[in-house]
């Protein structure tokens, strides 16, 4: 979730021949066999927030999961370093990591100044991501082969577009709106869109080619990754609802529907939990910062399973 104001390994010809992704347009390859007897599994987890030291004990007690793969939803952190701390301490405890950037990675710091903005920064985080066989959004989707059944994993990076407000709203107020119950965003401040001229701009150029990739898919189930809710309705922040302009796109709607998603992660709402929505099951997997959960609680108790999910894992009935 944003800051609110109230008022490196490199890839060897080995690592090449084992990614299991395709190029852009082909049918998906699988994640890999499994070998006899070992039980894959899927699992999420956001909101690592790395700055913090808490967050740092915690992630460096997470148990090892060598034959697992995690998802990693966004907001670890907000430098560089942040993100390759959370690549190493996480890389070798599993057996493939999935990354989607939230809007801290994409800050640009008062110690980064003089580094990449906007987009420029986002595809040096890629660059980072891969250096370490980290799956991200510009990767082509694979087809996950482990528990649960074959399904596309597919990382997705979209920001938003102000279109959490009132119908009576328009765009260009929309963040006045927000101001008015004396909330801002950090990003507005730090989150450069560059060469984009506004954060709305980027985010429909981000839809635009993600829909063309995920109409591309052909009959299979997905899984849908990204780092802010694809649904208004999940955005619940009872005490700064206007926080919301800064959570997602209405365009995505009907994604989890239109692209056959039998699971929806996501993150940066820091309240985790899981929804049922037309049948399709909505984890919200953050982490968060120490002061919204016990003190006790681990990053290993937030782990959520993706695939083959939970047992029992069904919607509710009607």
């Amino acid at each position: 979730m944003p800051g609110c104001r109230c008022a490196r390994r490199r890839r060897s010809a080995v690592d090449a021949r084992r990614r299991p992704w395709c190029g852009w347009g082909r049918p998906a390859r699988r994640a890999g066999p499994r070998r006899r007897g070992i039980r894959m599994k899927l699992f999420a987890l956001s909101d690592l927030h790395v700055g913090y030291a808490e967050n740092r004990w915690a992630i460096e007690r997470m148990t090892p999961r060598p034959s697992d793969w995690l998802i990693l939803a966004g907001d670890l952190g907000e430098t560089e370093q942040h993100l390759i701390y959370v690549l190493e301490t996480l890389g070798p405890r599993f057996k493939r990591l999935v990354w989607t950037p939230g809007n801290h990675e994409l800050y640009t710091m008062p110690s980064e100044r003089g580094g990449p903005r906007g987009q420029a920064r986002y595809e040096r985080l890629v660059e980072l991501c891969r250096s370490r066989g980290v799956l991200t959004p510009e990767d082509p989707y694979v087809l996950w082969d482990g528990e649960g059944g074959p399904h596309v994993l597919a990382p997705m990076f979209l920001l938003y577009d102000y279109s959490f407000r009132p119908d009576g709203v328009p765009e260009r107020d929309a963040v006045a709106w927000a101001m008015e119950s004396g909330v801002l965003c950090s990003d507005e401040e730090l989150l450069d869109p560059a060469p984009y001229a506004s954060r709305p701009e980027w985010c429909r150029a981000r839809l635009a080619a993600t829909e063309a990739r995920l109409g591309a898919i052909e009959g299979r189930p997905t899984v849908l990754i990204n780092h802010f809710p694809l649904r208004e309705e999940l955005v619940r922040l009872q005490h700064i609802p206007r926080f919301s302009i800064w959570c997602g796109t209405r365009r995505t709607h009907d994604w989890h529907t239109r692209f056959r998603a039998r699971v929806v992660v996501s993150g940066h709402l820091h309240i985790p939990r899981t929804d049922w929505i037309d049948g399709v099951r909505f984890e919200e997997v953050s982490f968060g910062y120490p002061r919204q959960r016990p003190v006790e609680r681990s990053a290993d108790s937030c782990l959520r399973e993706i695939l083959p999910g939970p047992a029992g894992a069904a919607p509710p009935r009607m």
